[in-house]
């Protein structure tokens, strides 16, 4: 696998781990455990198992201990959350009026095969080439989703998705998660004010952030996201973020912190499971935003 492909990977690694050794889903994602293969699955695991020094200098324990230390302490409190949020946040907008699902960097993200709206995965070529070879190589149905090819850094990316079957006049939808950390402010900026100007009112706008706060953990995938080629590059204040959401016609309807987000989509995991905890990290914030 590619390394510009990578950070996509490891998302689908730490749903597919949950899925297979947790007594109770965060979130329940049977899918991935397809589209991941078990060649990929196991070079993770194992290539994650011999760095636990590097996340965690004073472990002790065996390589299961490592995965488990490594993906709930590192890895799934960000990838967890975020699309937990994200299905409650969609459930509710469907049961409101919502018709179209816009899933941008999609990745190998796996919600929009759990819809029975019309959705849009909208990503770099080879991407979606990819990660519709997997869905083909599982017989995984489709049809209720179109994928659009987009290169994001061309000015005119908006323009691949106007030409599709998607339509502005009907409530959407829209989840930018894992997106916001790769792009400067400006370049962020742009793409909110891209998208709301093709939404209608009442439509929505979910995406995840890096807070200025600063936390191990954040630090850490702050290196992992370099080494891999992804470098973050923009945090934000609450502030700063409502701004943005403001000049673009949106307003925030909804604000999760990492206290909020570990006590509304984490609390039934960490009850049952006392010594193993999965606990966001300060720096990482969620919003749900709607146009007005």
């Amino acid at each position: 696998m590619e390394d510009k492909n990578m950070t996509a990977l490891v998302s689908a690694f730490v749903r597919c781990y949950h899925q297979k050794n947790s007594n109770i889903k965060i979130y329940n994602d049977n899918y991935s455990t397809k589209i991941i293969t078990e060649e990929e699955y196991n070079n993770i695991l194992e290539n994650m198992s011999k760095q636990i020094k590097f996340f965690n200098p004073n472990f002790r324990g065996n390589q299961q201990e490592a995965i488990d230390w490594i993906v709930n302490n590192q890895l799934a409190p960000s990838v967890l959350g975020r699309s937990a949020f994200c299905k409650h946040s969609l459930d509710v907008a469907i049961k409101i009026g919502c018709k179209e699902y816009l899933v941008y960097a999609s990745g190998y993200d796996t919600s929009a095969l759990k819809q029975n709206i019309k959705c849009f995965e909208i990503d770099k070529p080879e991407m979606i080439e990819d990660k519709i070879n997997r869905l083909k190589s599982n017989n995984i149905n489709v049809d209720n989703i179109e994928f659009i090819k987009v290169n994001f850094e061309k000015d005119k990316w908006i323009n691949n998705i106007l030409n599709s079957s998607y339509n502005q006049n009907l409530i959407s939808f829209n989840s930018l998660l894992g997106i916001s950390y790769y792009l400067t402010r400006e370049k962020f900026s742009n793409m909110i004010k891209e998208i709301s100007n093709i939404i209608c009112e009442g439509s929505s706008i979910l995406f995840d952030f890096q807070t200025v706060e600063k936390s191990k953990e954040t630090l850490i995938n702050e290196k992992l996201a370099k080494a891999a080629g992804e470098e973050m590059k923009s945090k934000y204040t609450y502030e700063d973020i409502e701004n943005i959401l403001t000049e673009n016609g949106l307003k925030i309807y909804e604000y999760l912190d990492d206290k909020k987000v570990t006590q509304e989509y984490f609390y039934n995991y960490n009850t049952l499971n006392p010594n193993n905890r999965i606990i966001v990290p300060k720096g990482v914030a969620y919003i749900l935003a709607i146009k007005k």
